[in-house]
């Protein structure tokens, strides 16, 4: 019966957070409210409440949990969240390596851009989410740093800022492709981008 009673309130949660990221898509973070999230998810403002203490919450969980379970990364006392597959691809650090990570994160680019997207959209709006996403690309430079440390390329001084711009490249092609005119197909895009990282990061 507990089992039962479990599965039922991870349903409910999940129910939320996607009525959230559904509804934020279409109207917008600042137009969304509590209400209508609750609503969408055929639940009410109280049941809400009793998951999730704000429209914040809500949002913080959509990058903590579907933005981390999109990519792979896993919770990590050194930084918040890790990608181990990250660490050991940059700790590798062949073009091959880096070929085979970057077109199977790729795949993800359309489930992680609109969240991206509204995570930086909540932060303009909501102060409890400042540099929300900053943060959580902090946290990808820092595996980029790990895996840097472990091979023993580049001064310390330097690993971490390569990891920014390696994850700054990366960030704004996920989010800008398709939107762009770049006069470029999507694999000859990624082997740029692929080439890129292999001379940042090798």
């Amino acid at each position: 019966m507990a089992s039962l009673r479990e599965q039922q309130k991870q349903m409910t949660r999940r129910l939320l957070l996607e009525s959230g990221l559904g509804l934020f898509q279409e109207k917008g973070y600042a137009a969304t409210t509590v209400d209508d999230i609750a609503t969408a998810a055929g639940t009410t403002r109280v049941t809400f409440y009793a998951y999730f203490p704000s429209r914040s919450a809500l949002m913080q969980a959509l990058i903590d949990e579907q933005l981390n379970q999109a990519l792979q990364r896993v919770r990590s006392p050194e930084h918040g969240s890790t990608a181990q597959d990250l660490v050991a691809t940059v700790a590798t650090g062949t073009r091959e390596a880096i070929d085979v990570w970057m077109r199977q994160t790729a795949e993800s680019w359309p489930e992680i851009k609109p969240i991206v997207r509204l995570g930086r959209e909540a932060a303009v709006i909501d102060p409890d989410l400042t540099n929300l996403v900053e943060r959580w690309m902090e946290e990808a430079a820092s595996d980029v740093e790990d895996g840097l440390t472990q091979a023993g390329r580049f001064a310390p001084h330097q690993r971490h800022f390569r990891g920014v711009l390696a994850l700054a490249q990366l960030d704004f092609v996920a989010q800008h492709w398709g939107d762009s005119d770049w006069k470029i197909d999507r694999e000859r895009m990624l082997d740029e981008l692929v080439d890129s990282w292999t001379s940042l990061l090798s």
